[in-house]
């Protein structure tokens, strides 16, 4: 029996999967990883860390399953994208790692989009210049940090530096490399026009790969430290949210990925680079070889029902809380809410959004405002469909539903009804580590391509069919999309 390894540096912890060949789960850990907010907006963490809960999660699962470390037979890495690690030339880390949540760069943001020009920078990268990305925190440390910036000569993410570690290669993955804001997208190489206009040096990019290519073996050293044997190959792996969609099988147009975490994500593949010409929609490649893919956030979905639930629940448990929401009326007696909590992504590329309650009147329960909170939600992932709309994507979408929030059997008939649409769940349930294990597997010969891998290993069920509320949440949704550009300047204002 050959076994993989998957591998996830996400904020909170650093994560060792073990699958088999059929893509069974043998073991699973994860070490807790901390973060630090050394100023207002910002947020950072140091590669060691990353490297030595990785070390430590990869010990646990190898012992926990009882094999050795020569029976794993490849390794697939992810973890959460754009973070920077700026290096020097003998491969010493300059500064903690700048991480996708920071926010202290909106104005190299607008620096970019003026150097390269907003509807440039949209066609060769996919994407707006959003702080999230990588570029301008590079562009930031030029600017504050400059000592710092003399020494660099390698730019990493999050999970690359674990590849580095591993193997001693300075390589990144195509679906990651998307993420920097200085790809070309389309072409799947570095965008010579975007580093020029931007100084970055070419030289600091590192080799680039897809996700199931081999990019490295385990060095001697990496061996003695993980358990693990020398020689193992390293794949490319992808981005959480590309490593995330492979674990359900989103690799192929027609099948889309929608995960209702803290966040919400549409992801959606593609058979050829696309981009939406506003940027309000992000184009990246896929972790796939040959694809790409749409993928549109709505930055508060299950994280708007936490904050309700911490809020104004009472005490009360999920289950307590969502029961009564059954009985309400599709569309809430006419509460509306807007789930803009933490400023919004798609369609509206706003930090300064804010969530609201609309419509409140005397006779609305506190079970008319949860339901609000689910059917606000199901409203912004709808935003995200019906920009992808317009990409020519197959008329009959399977929808493979994900995340704590698919957990609520009422919150999944609630989107269904809202999209008019089939959700069905996978019987994957390790995210994006399992995903990049599965990447593992087609650089390891184990499978022929990434489609025979989800084939094999991903099962669905569970499918929540569309039910008589479509008519009435079709009635709604033109009051909740024209909430947004009646409260744009009172939320500028506030």
């Amino acid at each position: 029996m050959a076994y993989l390894l998957g591998l996830d540096i996400s904020t909170t912890g650093a994560k060792a999967l073990i699958i088999d060949e059929r893509g069974a789960v043998v073991a699973s850990h994860t070490s807790p990883q901390p973060i630090s907010t050394p100023k207002p907006l910002w947020s950072e963490q140091n590669p060691s860390d990353w490297w030595d809960g990785i070390v430590a999660s990869i010990r646990a699962a190898l012992s926990a399953s009882g094999i050795s470390g020569d029976a794993i037979r490849a390794i697939g890495l992810t973890g959460q994208m754009h973070g920077l690690v700026l290096m020097d030339a003998a491969g010493s880390v300059l500064r903690p790692s700048i991480l996708w949540n920071d926010q202290r760069t909106q104005a190299q943001c607008d620096e970019i989009t003026q150097r390269v020009g907003g509807e440039r920078l949209i066609q060769l990268t996919g994407n707006r210049a959003l702080t999230g990305f990588t570029a301008p925190k590079i562009v930031w440390v030029r600017e504050n940090e400059p000592e710092v910036y003399a020494r660099g000569a390698h730019m990493l993410l999050p999970k690359d530096y674990i590849r580095y570690k591993l193997t001693g290669e300075y390589v990144m993955d195509i679906s990651e490399a998307s993420g920097t804001l200085l790809l070309d997208v389309a072409n799947r190489r570095w965008s010579s026009d975007v580093l020029d206009a931007l100084e970055i040096p070419a030289a600091w990019m590192p080799k680039l790969c897809e996700g199931s290519e081999v990019s490295g073996v385990i060095s001697a050293e990496a061996a003695a430290l993980t358990g693990l044997k020398a020689g193992t190959p390293v794949v490319g792996g992808g981005g959480d949210q590309a490593a995330g969609a492979v674990g359900v099988g989103a690799v192929d147009p027609g099948v889309v990925s929608l995960v209702v975490g803290t966040s919400g994500v549409v992801f959606a593949p593609l058979s050829q680079y696309s981009y939406e010409p506003e940027g309000r929609l992000h184009a990246f490649g896929h972790a796939v070889p040959g694809r790409w893919h749409f993928m549109g956030v709505t930055l508060s979905a299950a994280g708007s029902l936490q904050w309700y639930h911490d809020t104004l629940g009472h005490g009360q448990s999920f289950d307590e809380l969502l029961a009564p929401a059954a009985d309400v009326p599709a569309g809430s007696d006419g509460l509306i809410f807007l789930p803009y909590l933490s400023g919004e992504r798609t369609p509206h590329p706003d930090p300064l959004a804010r969530g609201a309650f609309i419509g409140l009147t005397t006779r609305h329960t506190q079970a008319h405002m949860t339901r609000a909170v689910l059917e606000g939600v199901a409203f912004s992932l709808k935003d995200c469909f019906n920009l992808m709309a317009n990409a020519n994507l197959p008329a009959n979408l399977e929808i493979r539903a994900s995340g704590g929030g698919a957990k609520s059997r009422l919150w999944k008939q609630i989107i269904a009804d809202v999209l008019n649409a089939t959700l069905m769940t996978t019987n994957s349930t390790e995210g994006a580590a399992y995903g990049a294990a599965l990447l593992a597997a087609v650089g390891a010969g184990v499978f022929p391509d990434v489609k025979s891998a989800t084939s094999a290993a991903i099962k669905t069920s569970d499918a929540v069919t569309p039910s008589a509320n479509v008519a009435a949440y079709a009635a709604a949704y033109p009051n909740y999309r024209a909430l947004y550009p009646a409260l744009k300047d009172i939320f500028t204002r506030l």
